[in-house]
């Protein structure tokens, strides 16, 4: 073989080893860990050669005796599970209950003078939500103090993670009745799993086991908004190049919305009208917390020389067609209370829009596009977030990447057909199970209504559309 040949090939060899290398060492780096239940609670966890068995404990109990009541309603069956009588207090959440943790075995109700009283006779409740009420025929009257004593389960979400030493560790977290939180980790810890313990069950299930995709595992808490909608990005980048429609990339505002761009970069004046339903309104959290407010403050910050001036008109448990249905004169008339502000960026959230297929939403929005354009204002659609997953068809909060929602999609095909920029928050709260969190603990109501952390994914949303 000619010498110059020999060094070819040598040569190409080299290249050829440098490259698997270079591959071999890329495809670790973007491993997760190997997460599988090995026992009714134990866990076994594999990543990159190190192994680690760890027995996850049981839910514990709050234990409510003698809570006061001056009095309850006569009981309603008919009503919503939350409201055929008072919520016991131990498993209230905020305008709702914690479904299922309440154990209805445990509840007894008594007089004040102790005697106890008889359910069916003297009092009901809904076992799923823990509201109780009396009945009209019973022991329990109308103005008579009840005391009622019962336990409810609470939840937790365990870290199992890798020490700075190379050891694994199972750092258990704090138990809540409502919205646990994973644990805040120290420098140097990597997050491999988060266990999630919830309901009376003795034996652990799939469903309870987040495994943290690498991307998002160095977040020491992983209730850092910022830190995971930076990582949401990248684990797109890195998972097959996810397309994202130009509606929701960066520069959609500048690219479809020029006057309202053109007035933030000039230093003017911009109105925004945030118009939705109760998570606009958002009643249940501080003012500051609102999703408006805080992406308000963040746009000032992106715009410093413009003035940002932010409206809210909301209407809670209503949806798009309850204000476009309104009659003149109404308090929540869409004539009079939206298009009569004429403002200069209208940004509508509407989760209760969700009855609406794609083609309702094809008709609807494109009727409010023709109402906003007549009165001169820019519209930002902001995509809803995920809700109870058995109103979503969801059996799990884990493997949901994808909303199966018509109103997501309808909203998305009708905004790049439209050139409407759409604040992809459905995206966002589809990747939460890969950084370990069960989306329904960001519900303040363990329904609907997203917790502080999940406005600040509203406002992250929004912002991406503003920035250049």
């Amino acid at each position: 073989m000619p010498e110059v040949f020999k060094r070819t090939v040598v040569l190409l060899l080299g290249t050829l080893t440098l490259l698997l290398t270079t591959f071999t060492c890329s495809s670790s780096s973007a491993m997760s860990p190997e997460v599988k239940l090995i026992g009714p609670r134990r866990v076994k966890v594999e990543y990159r050669g190190s192994v680690g068995e760890f027995e996850i404990a049981p839910a514990s109990w709050l234990v409510v005796s003698d809570e006061k009541w001056d009095s309850l309603p006569v009981f309603n069956p008919n009503a919503s599970p939350w409201a055929k009588g008072r919520v016991l207090r131990g498993v209230n959440a905020c305008e709702c209950a914690v479904f299922g943790a309440l154990d209805p075995v445990s509840v007894v109700v008594k007089l004040e003078n102790g005697e106890i009283l008889a359910r069916g006779k003297d009092y009901e409740f809904d076992e799923s939500s823990g509201a109780i009420g009396r009945l009209s025929e019973g022991r329990l009257g109308e103005d008579a103090v009840s005391l009622i004593s019962y336990r409810c389960v609470k939840s937790r979400i365990d870290s199992i993670v890798l020490l700075p030493d190379g050891e694994m560790s199972l750092i258990q977290g704090e138990s809540r009745v409502l919205s646990p939180e994973p644990p805040v980790l120290e420098e140097g810890c990597k997050r491999l799993t988060n266990v999630y313990i919830t309901g009376r069950n003795d034996v652990l299930t799939p469903s309870c086991l987040f495994p943290i995709d690498e991307v998002f595992s160095d977040e020491l808490d992983s209730l850092d908004a910022s830190a995971f909608v930076a990582n949401v990005a990248k684990f797109n980048e890195e998972n097959g190049g996810v397309e994202t429609p130009v509606c929701s990339d960066v520069g959609a505002v500048k690219k479809f919305l020029p006057k309202t761009w053109a007035k933030l970069k000039n230093g003017e004046e911009v109105r925004i009208l945030a118009w939705g339903d109760s998570v606009t309104a958002c009643g249940f959290l501080p003012d500051d917390q609102r999703w408006q407010i805080k992406f308000g403050n963040r746009l000032q910050e992106m715009f410093p020389s413009a003035k940002v001036v932010v409206l809210t008109e909301a209407w809670g448990g209503r949806s798009s067609d309850s204000y476009r249905n309104e009659p003149t004169g109404s308090p929540k008339n869409y004539r009079e209370k939206v298009l009569a502000l004429k403002p200069d960026l209208i940004i509508s959230e509407f989760v209760n829009d969700a009855y609406m297929d794609e083609a309702t939403v094809a008709r609807r929005y494109g009727e409010m596009l023709a109402d906003f354009k007549e009165i001169g204002a820019d519209w930002i659609i902001l995509g809803p977030h995920y809700v109870r997953p058995d109103w979503m068809g969801l059996t799990s909060e884990r493997d949901v990447d994808n909303d199966p929602r018509p109103l997501v999609r309808g909203l998305r095909k009708f905004c790049e057909e439209t050139e409407t920029p759409f604040a992809d928050t459905p995206t966002l709260y589809g990747k939460l199970w890969r950084s370990g969190i069960p989306y329904l603990t960001l519900m303040t109501n363990n329904i609907n209504h997203p917790n502080n952390f999940g406005m600040e994914l509203f406002s992250a949303a929004l912002a991406r559309l503003f920035e250049e």
